[in-house]
């Protein structure tokens, strides 16, 4: 409990050991909630938690969490399930490229598209409807999907468009208006619980995750900061959109 008697909120942050992910870990436990911070790696999530509660003397505790394993994301709820009985925010951060050269749509290689799906599609469901019954019990429930304007098909259709000239994909690009899509439908099953469900898109910024983006003015706090102000809307925000650091993305 705080000073005050009331409960710390419970984020669970899936791919957050580096990148965008760290940055919203960070940012939340600035904002004094209990952080659990999900990384593949026990050690670097270990490393990154260590470095995020000395910085803001937050509670952030790292959970290992592969969201393409299933007795990976069972072991987490049950985690989050007995030590705390509800989780207040989840921001599914966890995502991968692929290798770009198989995302061809005129000759994409298969397993290169699936793999991309098993952790940015397939991973986000996994994840999050295990944690639906802990989401539920919450007073303040906020889902956030981590997307990119890559996936939105206005924006990508558009031969007039920022993203005109960019290199169909079969694999990252579908997976992310995929996301989308599941925004829509998990805000539609979730709204009558109150649970708040939204896509973020933290625009291009300066991360390990897409190398050929480096020297972007953007860094990864800018990006995440996006994914944080959905994760703390008051209970008559939005639900079912997509915002990216301007406002609302068409679909």
């Amino acid at each position: 409990m705080t000073a005050n008697g009331t409960r710390p909120k419970v984020a669970l942050v899936t791919g957050a050991n580096q990148g965008i992910g760290r940055e919203i870990a960070a940012q939340l436990a600035e904002r004094r909630m209990t952080v659990l911070l999900g990384a593949r790696d026990p050690g670097k999530g270990e490393e990154a938690a260590a470095a995020l509660r000395s910085a803001t003397g937050a509670d952030v505790r790292t959970v290992t969490l592969d969201v393409t394993d299933r007795a990976s994301i069972d072991a987490v709820t049950r985690y989050v399930a007995e030590r705390f009985g509800v989780l207040d925010v989840l921001v599914n951060n966890a995502g991968i490229l692929g290798d770009v050269a198989g995302q061809d749509p005129c000759d994409a290689d298969l397993e290169v598209v699936r793999e991309v799906f098993e952790t940015n599609v397939f991973g986000l469901i996994a994840v999050t409807t295990a944690m639906i019954p802990l989401l539920t019990r919450s007073p303040c429930g906020r889902v956030v999907n981590l997307t990119s304007g890559l996936g939105s098909l206005t924006l990508m259709s558009d031969p007039a468009g920022p993203f005109a000239r960019r290199p169909p994909s079969a694999a990252y690009v579908p997976s992310k208006t995929a996301v989308n899509a599941l925004t829509v439908q998990y805000a539609n099953a979730l709204r009558e619980h109150g649970v708040l469900v939204n896509a973020a898109d933290p625009g291009p910024c300066a991360t390990a995750f897409a190398p050929a983006l480096s020297g972007m003015a953007r860094t990864a706090a800018d990006g995440a900061a996006i994914a944080v102000r959905l994760a703390v809307l008051a209970p008559d925000g939005p639900t079912g959109g997509c915002f990216g650091a301007d406002g609302p993305l068409p679909w």
